[in-house]
């Protein structure tokens, strides 16, 4: 793909905003869940999510609303839709049309199914509307250029985007687009993936089951197939990615894995394959100690930071 210079005068977020807040007023109906439901916990199990939120144990109140991808049919302008579609496409071939930018085998789209469209699989959809968001692994609050460049340098183990390039707003228009329709801030059914409550894994075990399940499509070694990216070695995600925590990586795997027979490994099994990937060699991210500035790293991430150290040593 063929992509222009920076000097090109992109489409702003200011014009995708005015978009989207014109979308809100036509699709709230369609898409809104007339009710303000619980934060789920974060090890709450599948089955606990989908029950009736008046069963829920925790009183913090947020606003969800049901899962819905927009049409294309609804971005009355052309030169908007042209942005939305080089953005996905993008997103779909990023090694191939990013090479500067990407340092591995991976698209973005190698963990966000459907171009980011599918149910409890990462999905892009309203992903828009939650940012300007605090994330606690950088200890600040993020706009959505920050997230997008964090899976460039770890995901992707490249480097960062220039926030103003063409390839960002095109990017970020796509997002927008899948956001249509999504009050700010509001949860999306669907968001994300499923948590898995944590278990012990087990090494050997998860070997085993890779080389049963995982092996035809990732390799023998780990390295990729025309199939599938690779999950080891030095063409996998770095290890400041947030599928290096095993907690991360289980709940993924257990959700869509193997591709051909999604949600049939159990929990541990999903645990076990975890645990053996992440446990072999990947790229470093040579700033992963600054992670969680704060000292509030989650008990599963895979180094230690400088935060967590001095916090220990205080005690």
């Amino acid at each position: 793909m063929a992509l222009r210079s920076a000097s090109i005068r992109w489409i702003t977020v200011t014009a995708v905003t005015a978009a989207a807040a014109v979308a809100v007023a036509t699709l709230a109906t369609a898409c809104t869940v007339e009710r303000y439901e619980p934060r789920f916990p974060a090890d709450t199990s599948r089955a606990a999510n989908e029950a009736d939120a008046a069963t829920l144990p925790t009183p913090n109140l947020v606003r969800r609303v049901a899962f819905r991808v927009p049409l294309e049919s609804e971005v009355a302008d052309t030169v908007m839709l042209r942005s939305v579609r080089r953005g996905r496409a993008l997103l779909r071939n990023t090694r191939d049309s990013l090479r500067s930018y990407v340092g591995n085998r991976l698209q973005c789209v190698s963990c966000h199914a459907l171009d980011g469209t599918q149910q409890n699989a990462m999905p892009w959809v309203g992903v828009y509307a939650r940012f300007p968001q605090y994330r606690a692994r950088s200890g600040y609050v993020q706009i959505i250029e920050d997230r997008i460049n964090d899976c460039f340098k770890r995901s992707m183990n490249g480097r960062a985007l220039i926030p103003e390039s063409r390839e960002m707003r095109d990017i970020i228009n796509y997002f927008a687009f899948l956001s249509l329709g999504y009050p700010q801030g509001a949860e999306v059914v669907g968001q994300g993936i499923p948590p898995v409550a944590p278990l012990p894994g087990n090494e050997a075990r998860g070997r085993a089951i890779y080389a049963s399940k995982c092996a035809v499509c990732h390799g023998v070694n780990g390295q990729g197939t025309q199939t599938a990216p690779p999950v080891w070695g030095p063409q996998s995600y770095n290890v400041g990615a947030g599928m290096t925590r095993v907690r991360t990586a289980a709940a993924f795997i257990k959700e869509l894995m193997p591709q051909n027979a999604p949600r049939t490994l159990s929990a541990q099994e999903a645990y076990d394959v975890a645990t053996f990937i992440n446990k072999k060699p990947r790229p470093d991210f040579k700033t992963k100690e600054r992670d969680w500035p704060r000292g509030d790293p989650p008990p599963d991430v895979a180094y230690q930071t400088n935060a967590a150290r001095a916090k220990a040593r205080g005690r």
